[in-house]
This record gives structure tokens, C-alpha cells and sequence, in this order.
């Protein structure tokens, strides 16, 4: 599925006052360097490890700069275990420092996470040493870390959870959560997925329409996929899609702005079905462009024909 993501918070940084400051962090081997590198071309200015005891030397000339071009671009700062002089509670009292007494610059903290078993997958791929188990099995480490970054991620405004994302899937995300944009609101990504190949992690809202009369097992519309409009017009003749489609946008009408009224800047609707091919996919395509009709920023990714 495309990332996963569990969010809190209200503005994105493109939205907010002021020069924003987005802190990246979380667990190693969670994908911090490859989210640097996607803020950087979303158009933050991105900087690594950066010692905490200069994030408010760093911060500070933004402040004194707010007219200056150079300055208006907000910045990403990658932190975390093997940052010089990192700890979780040194991180939150800089953090609750610069809130404190940066007027006019937003704060915002970034924890990207991921299950202990596809961490040590990625560490026995790469054959990088985990940096808190350099004599000890890669599980050890993780498990401390974990336990030291507790605080941490309960206090992030996004977590993001990178298990089963791909490099994609991560742009996507951060894309929503973080584009710099002039346009507020509500961001929805919605994606079409097998149920054979496990739900998207990421979903806030999933639709099963296996119920629907199947395209794949009539031999000409098998090669096909839900972009077609044969196999449109095919999933358009059963009789129970349209009094569906009409009671999920009934259903979805009234949700989305109290979504965006409590502070939700991302929202994943998934439709699935046996193969992700046929029925989810035309499914999400037309409920995509229901969504585009009511003024909602979409992004439509159809994971068994997009994704690997």
C-alpha cells in the first residue's frame, strides 16, 4: 500500500506563518534520508544531522530574515540516535525552546517508524550495523531504541509508518502531509488495492467491492484493468454499483469537512478487491473524480498496477 500514516496536528508548514521548521526523526533505518532528500524536492531546504545544541543557532537567522528570499523556504532538519549530543529529552526541551521564543516560526516534528521485523529485514540487506547494537544482534538495538524514542513519538505532530511503503509511497505521503502550497484543506489519496496482497497500512477508510459482478473471469476483459472502459462499462451494468457509488458519496459527503474541522490534513480511502485490478480500480478512478468535483486536492494511485 502507500505509506501508512498516522496524523495529528493542524497546519502544514507550507500553510503556516511565518518560517516553518520541520524536524525529521525516528527510528534508524526507518527512511529518514530518503524523506530529507523528497522535502528537498518538494522545495525545503534540507540539513542532516545537525547537533541539537545548534538548531536554535540555525533557527535564529531565519527569524531575523523573514523578507529575505533566502530565507522564506521552510527547512527540514534531520536528527536522531547517531545525531551528536541526541537524546529524546534534549530534543523536546530545544523543541519547547524555540516554540518559546521563536515569534512567527512554526515547529513542527516528523517521526518516521516502522515494525521490528521489516527493520531487521532492511539491516541484514544492507549489512549496516545497527548504531546502538555494534556488538550486539541487530534485534537488541532496535528494541533499545524503540524504548528511547517513546516520548518522542508521542509527541510528533505526523508519524509515518514506512513497513510496506516504497520510495513512492513515501513521496506521496510526505507530498500530502507537507507540500508547500498556497491552498489549505484537506488533502485525500485514494488508492485501489488486492486483498490478496494484505490492506494498505495506511487507510484511513477501506471499501470492499468484491461484491460486485467480476470482470476477470470473462476471457476479453481479463488483460484489461479498470482504466479501460470496457471493463467500466462492464462493472457499470451490475446492477448494485450505482445505488453503492451513490450511498458511499452520501456517506463521504458530510465526513470530509469535519475531517478538515478537526485538524486532519491527509485522509487515505482504499477500495479493494480480489485482484486490484478491475473492480477497485474503476471504483477508486470514479470516486476520484467525485472527490476532484468537491474541490478536494486528490492523489489516485492504484497499487497492484502502480506500485511494484
Amino acid at each position: 500500500m502507500p505509506s501508512p500514516s498516522e496524523t495529528s496536528g493542524t497546519a502544514q508548514p507550507g500553510q503556516a506563518s511565518g518560517i516553518d521548521v520541520l524536524v525529521v526523526t525516528g527510528m534508524s533505518g526507518a527512511g529518514k534520508t530518503s524523506a530529507l532528500k523528497a522535502l528537498e524536492d518538494l522545495g525545503y531546504e534540507a540539513i542532516d544531522n545537525v547537533p541539537l545544541s545548534l538548531l536554535d543557532s540555525l533557527v535564529l537567522p531565519r527569524q531575523r530574515s523573514l523578507e529575505s528570499q533566502d530565507f522564506r523556504r521552510p527547512v527540514a532538519v534531520g536528527v536522531d540516535i547517531r545525531t551528536r549530543d541526541f537524546a529524546a529529552d534534549t530534543l523536546a526541551a530545544e523543541l519547547d525552546l524555540l516554540a518559546e521564543k521563536r515569534e512567527r516560526i512554526t515547529v513542527r516534528v516528523l517521526f518516521l517508524d516502522c515494525d521490528d521485523e521489516q527493520l531487521g529485514r532492511r539491516y541484514a540487506e544492507t549489512r549496516h550495523r545497527h548504531p546502538l547494537a555494534l556488538d550486539r544482534p541487530v534485534r537488541d538495538g532496535i528494541v533499545h531504541e524503540r524504548r528511547l524514542l517513546a516520548a518522542l513519538r508521542d509527541r510528533a505532530d505526523v508519524v509515518i509508518d514506512t513497513s510496506s511503503a516504497s520510495l513512492g509511497d513515501l513521496k506521496r505521503t510526505l507530498d500530502g502531509h507537507f507540500a508547500i502550497k498556497d491552498r489549505p484543506g484537506l488533502t485525500v489519496f485514494v488508492t485501489s488495492f488486492s486483498f490478496k496482497r494484505g490492506l494498505p497500512r495506511e487507510a484511513d477508510l477501506v471499501f470492499d467491492v468484491r461484491f460486485l459482478a467480476n470482470p476477470h473471469y470473462d476471457p476479453a476483459l481479463r488483460p484489461l484493468t479498470g482504466r479501460d472502459a470496457e471493463v467500466g462499462a462492464f462493472i457499470a451494468r451490475d446492477t448494485d454499483f450505482e445505488p453503492f457509488f451513490d450511498n458511499l458519496c452520501r456517506l463521504l459527503g458530510p465526513l470530509l469537512p469535519r475531517y478538515a474541522e478537526e485538524g486532519k490534513s491527509y485522509l487515505t480511502i482504499a477500495t479493494g478487491c480480489t485482484g486490484g485490478r478491475h473492480r477497485s480500480v474503476y471504483t477508486a478512478e470514479k470516486l476520484a473524480g467525485w472527490l476532484e468535483n468537491q474541490g478536494l486536492k486528490i492523489h489516485l494511485y492504484h497499487r497492484e498496477l502502480d506500485g511494484s
